[in-house]
């Protein structure tokens, strides 16, 4: 027990520095985030998520706002939205880009995920992009979220990796492809960042990105019994295909045609 705790803590410590460190390169850093094809992505999901909300005030809470991937669409949207993140950094960035916006329609808190003190019932809608495999206890996190989520609300979770991201494929050839194509991402991304004299800085995800692992990922049933506890009357997870690269991927097409999806976003409505 007092191991699980001591974990716990050193990973939101972890979250603390790396965003620290990488705030001002984060959406440089990040292709699979910020590429035109993935931000199209987010609008239209964001677009179907606001028509399945039920007599919507336009209340939104962003959990793990960043420098407002999201935040920023929503606000955008017409949306009233509490940005929380854990990185005083980001939330700095997310106020500066934003600032329009502050004190009108924008609340932005720099506070963990797990010291969330909102009643309940409280928001239309909560949305978390690349969030949950950052969390110490991402299912307990959740259950809170849920909570906070009024009757005919909805909750979106996008970007965390998918059932089949770790498994090995089926055919010689998809996990050649799928080998290839997750190493290249990398080798494509440090060449563009070369060519653009970005220098990226080191930066540790060991513990930042828990669940982010093959030794322990995240569990997509778990985050379905939340849903199902809570008496949501839809959850559902859609898996997809995910181009992270800045620069064009020639093996992206072959790699969506033999190989399962890679990531996984959930919709779930109260």
């Amino acid at each position: 027990m007092q191991n699980d705790h001591i974990l716990k803590q050193r990973i939101l410590e972890a979250n603390i520095t790396v965003h620290r460190q990488e705030a001002k390169y984060y959406e440089r850093l990040h292709p699979e985030v910020y590429s035109r094809k993935e931000q199209k992505r987010i609008v239209t999901k964001l677009r179907e998520v606001d028509r399945l909300i039920g007599n919507s005030k336009k209340n939104a809470l962003d959990v793990g706002a960043g420098t407002g991937n999201l935040t920023g669409k929503l606000l955008q949207m017409g949306y009233h939205v509490t940005a929380i993140d854990i990185s005083a950094e980001m939330c700095d960035i997310l106020k500066k880009k934003y600032s329009s916006f502050l004190g009108n329609r924008l609340t932005v808190i720099n506070s963990p995920v797990e010291d969330l003190t909102f009643e309940r019932d409280t928001f239309d809608l909560v949305t978390g992009y690349s969030v949950l495999h950052h969390l110490p206890d991402y299912t307990a996190a959740l259950q809170t979220l849920t909570g906070l989520l009024k009757k005919g609300g909805v909750i979106y979770i996008d970007h965390e990796a998918s059932p089949f991201y770790w498994t090995s494929e089926r055919s010689m050839l998809a996990a050649v492809i799928k080998g290839f194509y997750l190493h290249s991402n990398p080798i494509i991304n440090s060449l563009y960042f070369q060519v653009t004299g970005l220098r990226v800085p080191m930066i540790d995800y060991t513990l930042s990105d828990y669940w982010f692992k093959k030794d322990h990922t995240l569990n997509h049933q778990d985050i379905e019994t939340v849903f199902r506890q809570s008496h949501f009357v839809y959850y559902k997870r859609i898996d997809y295909y995910q181009n992270a690269t800045w620069t064009p991927n020639p093996l992206f097409y072959p790699y969506r045609l033999i190989c399962k999806p890679e990531m996984s976003y959930w919709i779930a409505k109260k």
